[in-house]
């Protein structure tokens, strides 16, 4: 029997996905998020047994682009499938809508398992929703997708993540393109935790140039530990 094509592989998979819990906090704007994924599906010829697989996906910090920025692959390691590349090509014909931010993602082979359970795919998904709303996870997400090709279950899944992300990720980096304004407010708050994280604060303040501009907020933090 023939090979059917790639290319009705990858929109038969698309189609036929659909994310049931998409994570409820949004993927970090200076830093990488963890995303904890179950991807339910049926076993391809094979009644009354469904697969589920668990695993992690690594989403890296969001950069600034420009549409000569899609000549490369937005996908990081673990998306090596040619289906992955036709979600690549529809992103590059999408540009506008994409312009601004590149997310970089990585499946996190180590944390992968998967099960087969011989049970209807309702029941199975219906477990696995009660099990997921009872972690409570805010990065966690259901898929039911199909076996084959099931990475492209995970892209979808990673799109609407970056649709829900996107608008607030933009504004923090519209307002501190470089991150140096966060890094700064997170060392002044480890600093006011910790009497010892005083000096690092320090030395970030002069090696970005910014310890005029924060020198009274510095010192006042300086005189309340000494208070």
């Amino acid at each position: 029997m023939a090979k059917v094509p790639q290319e009705f592989d990858f929109w038969y998979a698309v189609n036929n996905t659909e994310v049931l819990l998409a994570p409820r906090n949004r993927l970090e704007t200076f830093g990488a998020t963890l995303i904890n994924y179950r991807l339910v599906t049926e076993l391809m010829d094979v009644v009354g047994q469904v697969r589920v697989r668990e695993g992690r996906i690594q989403a890296f910090r969001p950069e600034i682009l420009t549409p000569q920025s899609l000549t490369e692959s937005p996908l990081g390691e673990g998306f090596h499938s040619g289906q992955a590349e036709d979600f690549v090509r529809w992103l590059r014909q999408h540009e506008a809508e994409i312009i601004l931010l590149k997310y970089g993602f990585k499946i996190r082979q180590e944390t992968l398992t998967e099960s087969i359970i011989h049970d209807s795919i309702e029941n199975v998904v219906d477990r696995v929703k009660t099990d997921l709303e009872a972690k409570n996870d805010p990065l966690s997400a259901l898929v039911v997708g199909v076996d084959e090709p099931w990475e492209v279950c995970l892209l979808k899944l990673l799109f609407e993540v970056v649709k829900h992300s996107a608008p607030r990720n933009a504004r923090d980096l519209r307002a501190d393109p470089d991150g140096t304004h966060h890094e700064i407010e997170r060392a002044f708050r480890a600093a006011a935790r910790n009497r010892s994280k005083l000096a690092p604060l320090a030395e970030l303040l002069t090696r970005t140039d910014k310890f005029k501009e924060y020198e009274d907020r510095f010192f006042a933090l300086v005189r309340s530990h000494s208070s």
